[in-house]
């Protein structure tokens, strides 16, 4: 009996070791982010001045920071936060990334030569500047945060889409459904989305996890969340004043953010290999 479609991504999923690292690391990290912060008994942002600068203890893991605030509340609530930033701003690129490139591609012509000329003009700044440049404009905030990274993300996903759509838009079954009438955008959405979705969903992955860096620095840098909210840009910020005092809240802050990074990157890079068949290939070769 043929092995259902779930059955057979499982399959692949135990076979790649960077798949389920990636995917192992991910879990815990969304479990910890969404559910931890509920075990807590501390607050993320109400301060104890009996507990100021406590090392790790077994009351309190990750120790205390200036404030008497507890580390590892506070890292649970900033990841939950810088998580749901990138997650928001990545999508958001995504969504609009994906539509010019289609479009770009599909009508080609005059749409695709000015569409990629401005993609091409954006691709010409630095990520982490062209954020910076974003902040100045749109002010500082977690909506601003969002924004920023949709914006630098959307040029990605359109030359993307864009390529991928265009090695796939004189196929026959793309032809037919010309053929029968059916309208541009439905092409789109019903037959040439679905075909590129693999790519695209490996460069969401990777995207998590430069969303994440791009939030942690605007905040370190005091340009994007404002404190007494937590994120982790915030508090690796914040640790960086008394790290001789404190290493711990600088240090298992940013040991917090490595992780949650080297889980998104693994996925990534394992679903890539995993889903492009000439790496496949060339692997089992």
């Amino acid at each position: 009996m043929a092995r259902s479609f779930p059955a057979r991504i499982w399959r692949e999923i135990k076979a790649s070791r960077t798949v389920a690292g990636g995917l192992a690391i991910t879990t815990f990290v969304l479990l910890a982010v969404v559910v931890g912060p509920s075990f807590s008994p501390y607050s993320p942002t109400k301060m104890d001045f009996t507990a100021l600068l406590q090392p790790p203890s077994a009351a309190h893991w990750f120790g205390t920071n200036s404030n008497g605030i507890d580390v590892l509340t506070r890292v649970l609530y900033g990841a939950r936060i810088s998580l749901f930033i990138s997650f928001f701003g990545v999508t958001m690129g995504a969504l609009a990334g994906v539509l010019i490139g289609m479009t770009s591609a599909y009508m080609g012509k005059w749409v695709d030569a000015i569409a990629m000329r401005m993609v091409d003009l954006v691709f010409a700044f630095p990520i982490f500047v062209l954020a910076l440049m974003l902040m100045l404009i749109l002010g500082f905030g977690v909506q601003s945060v969002i924004i920023a990274i949709a914006l630098v993300y959307i040029p990605n996903f359109a030359r993307m889409a864009r390529n991928t759509t265009m090695s796939i838009k004189a196929e026959p079954y793309i032809q037919a459904a010309q053929l029968m009438g059916q309208s541009r955008l439905r092409i789109m959405v019903r037959e040439i989305l679905p075909n590129i979705a693999a790519p695209l969903f490996v460069q969401f992955t990777v995207g998590l996890a430069f969303g994440i860096v791009i939030e942690a620095g605007l905040s370190f840098l005091g340009l994007g969340v404002q404190p007494p909210t937590p994120s982790l840009g915030v508090m690796m910020a914040d640790g960086k004043d008394y790290f001789h005092r404190g290493p711990w809240v600088l240090t298992l802050s940013g040991l917090a953010l490595t992780i949650a990074i080297l889980g998104l990157n693994l996925l990534g890079d394992g679903l890539r290999d995993m889903l492009d068949p000439r790496l496949r290939r060339r692997s089992a070769g």
